[in-house]
């Protein structure tokens, strides 16, 4: 996914990547450099089912524990560990065992990393960036698709841009499989099989202040979260609720 800053300059290359903690894990990186405002397009309305509205806040809290608080989030990652047999993640009664691809020490590093970091705003959640991730969730997840590139060719940036005005950077996150708001939030810190880790970065970047966060149900991987992170953003009057 590609970044933009209003001034034009290039901050830094920002690598958005995909995480799943999926029987069969699955997961990809790309990286691409800051860019330019994007242009505004069409909204969509509607609602999600009760189920992945709760989600979707559940992930909220999730991520501000994890950033306010990332020594007692660290804590929440230890108790996972218990559930490893080599690369194989499987908690008591659970039939569908997960192959990870690093296994425990993806784990304690991300733990060692937490107990390193200092702690930092919550995110404030933003209904026109919620908007702007639950129309790449409708587009993506009943096709069965896991690409940051909208199919009408939109990146994060120009889905944002339709609700309101974002600042200085913005970034994206996707699960695909993770369906509590632990582990949803639990993949993307311990970024098993991302070698930059480069969506524990983006969950715990200090410069981003509001966050939107949509969730429904993928054709392929049970569940897809889309969640959009940004400096700010000032919402257009349409985008309230």
């Amino acid at each position: 996914m590609r970044l933009r800053s209003r001034s034009g300059n290039s901050i830094s290359a920002a690598v958005i990547a995909l995480a799943a903690l999926l029987v069969q894990a699955c997961a990809s990186s790309s990286s691409a450099p800051v860019m330019q405002q994007g242009s505004a397009g069409n909204r969509s309305s509607g609602s999600l089912p009760g189920s992945y509205v709760a989600l979707e806040r559940g992930i909220v809290d999730e991520l501000n524990f994890a950033r306010t608080n990332p020594q007692g989030y660290a804590d929440e990652l230890e108790k996972d560990l218990r559930y490893y047999q080599g690369t194989i993640f499987r908690r008591p009664g659970d039939d569908s065992p997960l192959q990870t691809r690093e296994g425990a020490n993806a784990v304690r590093e991300a733990i060692h990393v937490l107990r390193q970091t200092r702690p930092m705003p919550a995110l404030r959640p933003s209904d026109g960036m919620m908007l702007a991730a639950r129309d790449h969730v409708r587009d993506q997840a009943p096709r069965g698709l896991m690409n940051h590139r909208g199919t009408d060719g939109s990146q994060a940036w120009d889905r944002v841009s339709r609700y309101g005005d974002w600042k200085s950077k913005i970034s994206e996150n996707m699960t695909f499989g993770p369906a509590t708001p632990h582990d949803v939030v639990a993949a993307l810190l311990v970024d098993d099989g991302i070698g930059d880790r480069g969506h524990r970065k983006n969950l715990l970047d200090p410069d981003v202040k509001v966050v939107g966060i949509a969730c429904g149900a993928h054709k392929s991987y049970r569940v897809m979260c889309d969640m959009v992170h940004a400096g700010g953003f000032v919402e257009t009057q349409a985008s309230g609720r």
